[in-house]
């Protein structure tokens, strides 16, 4: 299908792009479109601007800012994948990213951009919760921060307002952490039906610290505290690892649909963890 008319802004600073939200009470922002384009080609949306960021230098990027990593909204998923600092300090990222949709989509599609559509599906929002990143958002009264925990609020929903924009994603360093990304799908390149994102740190033969994000087991992402909790102080062994992830459905609300109802979705949850789990502690 062709898409409704619209009004097309391309501004080459975030000033610029604000300016043009605050002004105009129905627009859309155009990371890399592969959320936007098709809702309006099927008009699902019919918004009457389209403000394209992609030309703000600012957006792009990866850098070191000492005990992070700030990657920039517009980055795509294929730079985020090959860079070697997220490689070496948040390896859980380059992990997931690699199985973000084809490499056209990687390619085109942005960090920032797939974070904020906020699919309960998608792969980078349990990551981001699971290495416990922050959001810079810029809006007309400045820069925020917000932490991962507080900027997924359900369903395609986010703390970013309809006049504000991401900026940045600052992410912890983990260097030196195991780290491993296990979703479940049907086919190649679909939504995951429940992924788990892990990273350990081993402390001789023993779990020291470990984070573990869920993917599609409610509305948002969510950590799973009680395997978190589990795992501190115990070996790194499969017997350990299995109980502690017996408990990865624990405080979660998984939907159903015609790929799984929500107790197949909690055992996944724990098959998954496990398995992720397992193989994050073999990797640190």
């Amino acid at each position: 299908m062709i898409p409704a008319a619209f009004e097309y802004f391309s501004p080459t600073s975030v000033d610029e792009a604000l300016g043009l939200l605050r002004e105009h009470d129905d627009a859309k922002v155009l990371a890399g479109g592969q959320s936007l384009m098709p809702a309006l080609r099927l008009r699902l949306a019919a918004p009457e601007v389209i403000v394209d960021i992609q030309k703000i230098d600012e957006l792009h990027g990866v850098r070191d800012d000492g005990d992070a990593l700030v990657i920039g909204a517009m980055t795509p998923h294929s730079t985020v994948q090959s860079d070697p600092l997220v490689g070496a300090h948040a390896r859980l990222i380059s992990l997931a990213t690699a199985t973000v949709g084809d490499p056209q989509v990687r390619h085109r599609g942005t960090f920032g951009g797939s974070l904020v559509h906020a699919d309960p599906a998608a792969d980078l929002p349990a990551v981001a919760v699971a290495l416990d990143a922050s959001f810079v958002i810029a809006g007309a009264d400045g820069r925020r921060t917000v932490p991962a925990a507080e900027f997924f609020q359900g369903v395609f929903s986010t703390a970013v307002g309809e006049d504000e924009l991401l900026v940045e994603v600052r992410v912890p360093k983990y260097t030196g952490w195991g780290a491993h990304y296990e979703k479940f799908n049907r086919v190649a390149q679909a939504w995951s039906i429940v992924s788990v994102a892990a990273a350990v740190r081993l402390d001789g033969d023993s779990i020291a610290e470990a984070r573990v994000g869920l993917g599609n087991m409610g509305p948002a992402p969510v950590r799973a505290t009680a395997v978190e909790a589990a795992l501190v102080g115990k070996p790194a062994t499969a017997d350990a690892i299995r109980e502690a992830a017996a408990r990865a459905a624990d405080g979660t609300s998984p939907g159903s649909d015609l790929n799984g109802d929500a107790d197949y979705r909690r055992h996944l949850a724990t098959v998954l963890t496990r398995r992720a789990v397992l193989a994050a502690a073999g990797t640190a």
